[in-house]
């Protein structure tokens, strides 16, 4: 009943404006922590992920989508740091990856997703909620696959996962091409669940890194 709840909220949305942005609500959770919001704001130029403030002094991290580089903004640290697109391997040619989808009515399809017979995700979308907004969250693991490459290949043998590669690095928009995520869990137990979505008037300053603040660019 709460999903068919959601649905018809997200598919009774008006189309944007230009001067407007779309504001997305998720609680997150990973394991063995509380739960805690997680807040996207997207326009066509930008998204925003911070924890639901606008308050000066909160942290927040940047997709500049026409640039294609990521800022995350450290207020503790006084610092900005940039993350650009890098190369990385391509998949090995062994690679053995499976989506499998399931219809469930009022527009949303469950998923599950696996690597080599181990489930990396599994969850809910909605075909034709928020497209913008996926295909921002699309843009912004596309832009920190090559560094999340290099953490996996610094990282210990005996810690090193295909669901890592798969969900990071060479396998991003896969589930994100079935819709808006409404429910996600990931093989690490990190858990995603969508509270709303709204639209709200334009605030530019929140696309905008603080003044003074220096960018520093992150090791390629």
């Amino acid at each position: 009943m709460m999903l068919r709840w959601m649905m018809l909220g997200l598919l009774s949305m008006g189309t944007s404006h230009a001067a407007d942005m779309i504001v997305l609500r998720y609680m997150d959770q990973d394991p063995g922590t509380d739960a805690y919001v997680t807040r996207i704001l997207v326009t066509p130029g930008f998204m925003r992920m911070d924890g639901g403030e606008d308050a000066g002094e909160a942290d927040f991290v940047l997709l500049d989508r026409r640039r294609r580089v990521v800022i995350n903004v450290m207020h503790g640290n006084q610092m900005a740091m940039v993350f650009k697109p890098g190369k990385f391997p391509a998949r090995p040619a062994n690679w053995k990856s499976q989506l499998d989808i399931q219809k469930t009515g009022q527009g949303t399809q469950a998923f599950t997703f696996k690597v080599d017979g181990v489930v990396c995700s599994e969850g809910v979308a909605a075909r034709k909620a928020a497209p913008d907004a996926v295909r921002a969250m699309a843009e912004f693991k596309a832009v920190l696959a090559s560094m999340q490459y290099r953490v996996w290949s610094e990282t210990p043998a005996n810690l090193q996962y295909n669901c890592d590669l798969a969900n990071q690095v060479w396998e991003t928009g896969t589930t994100l091409k079935l819709g808006l995520p409404l429910e996600e869990r990931e093989f690490t137990g990190r858990t995603r669940k969508f509270e709303s979505e709204t639209r709200s008037p334009l605030q530019p300053k929140l696309f905008r890194v603080p003044e003074g603040m220096p960018l520093v660019n992150a090791p390629s």
